[in-house]
């Protein structure tokens, strides 16, 4: 992904007066989505769909497993540490006392949830329209302990960073007959973005105004999912690559007319595509030792429950894989990631 180098100089500017200041970027970073920033949400669930236990977490603070779908450091940690936040926004469900504690912000991700609401049913995840009731009642908090001026102010300066959608296809469409012999993958895709639109429409009448929204990742190129649907080969899936295309297209192109609706909206498509393409494809020219085999285990298909202490295989230095288990990039990975992240959303935060 290129950046022009105006962009990346106010990029540097902006930190270089937030290592000065000592203050972070924005005054708050709310998420949701799905496990790719869960944060441990799914601990409160009763699903199969959870991270909390080891090797996850292995190389986090403290070695410690708190419901990330990682070894360590999530994209969306990474991107705090950039924005000058010395704490990461906490799992929502995970607070007992919702008081000071979200004046900084609040994750509200969930494993296996995604756009369309029928993918976190299948999973007992929460769905989008939960997590923004959970949002809700986080404003209702933040009024309570910084008062009403203080808390319009966090709410409208805060990012907001929406990561959903994969689950819908690799863990819905493209193993589900009820889905996929009723409806094409276009008409899938439609209905979709229909539901991202409501939600960003929600999100802004509730106050956001700086957005970011992740794109589809190289779904085809997912280590579970060559495994799944790659008919044997070791390459990443052409047409699930292709379906992520297109939906990319679809989303920026939706994007665009939510801009144009919405008053004082800032809304930044990450290109997730690209950069983790890039890293699968040409691995070592990256650092990376391995990208069709994720860490745990034989990382062949291993994630959640299957990714546990005693699978068999795991590596032992995960910084050399560009996947921890079968669906979730490595700490490794993920701050190339956030890196990108940073730099496309420039705008966001100036």
């Amino acid at each position: 992904m290129a950046y022009s180098s105006s962009c990346l100089c106010s990029l540097l500017l902006a930190l270089l007066l937030n290592v000065t200041n000592a203050q972070p970027l924005v005054p708050a970073f709310f998420i949701f989505g799905d496990s790719v920033v869960d944060v441990g949400n799914n601990n409160h669930k009763f699903s199969v769909v959870k991270a909390n236990f080891p090797p996850y977490g292995r190389d986090f603070e403290n070695h410690y497993p708190t419901g990330r779908f990682c070894n360590g450091k999530l994209a969306t940690d990474f991107t705090a540490d950039l924005l000058g936040f010395t704490s990461y926004p906490p799992a929502y469900l995970n607070l007992n006392t919702k008081g000071n504690n979200l004046l900084n912000g609040a994750n509200f991700a969930s494993a296996a949830s995604g756009y369309y609401k029928h993918t976190a049913k299948l999973y007992n995840a929460i769905p989008l329209s939960q997590q923004l009731e959970y949002y809700k009642e986080c404003q209702n908090k933040l009024v309570e302990v910084a008062g009403q001026k203080n808390a319009s102010s966090i709410i409208s300066d805060a990012l907001y960073l929406v990561s959903a959608g994969t689950s819908d296809f690799i863990q819905n469409y493209y193993i589900n007959p009820l889905l996929n012999k009723f409806y094409t993958i276009d008409r899938f895709s439609d209905t979709i973005l229909q539901s991202y639109s409501d939600f960003i429409q929600s999100l802004h009448a509730l106050g956001a105004r700086r957005i970011g929204v992740t794109s589809l990742p190289p779904i085809g190129c997912l280590p579970g999912a060559i495994t799944l649907f790659g008919s044997k080969s070791n390459e990443c899936v052409a047409k699930l690559n292709s379906d992520a295309i297109s939906f990319n297209k679809k989303l920026n192109t939706t994007s665009q007319k939510l801009k144009n609706m919405l008053p004082g909206l800032k809304l930044v498509i990450f290109d997730i595509y690209q950069p983790l393409y890039d890293l699968v494809t040409k691995h070592s020219q990256n650092g990376f030792f391995e990208a069709r085999k994720g860490c745990c285990g034989t990382g062949l298909i291993e994630t959640s429950i299957l990714c546990n202490r005693k699978s068999i295989g795991t590596c032992a230095n995960a910084s050399e894989y560009v996947f921890w288990d079968s669906f979730h990039p490595t700490e490794a990975a993920n701050k190339v990631l956030a890196n990108n992240l940073v730099a496309a959303g420039v705008s966001l935060i100036s």
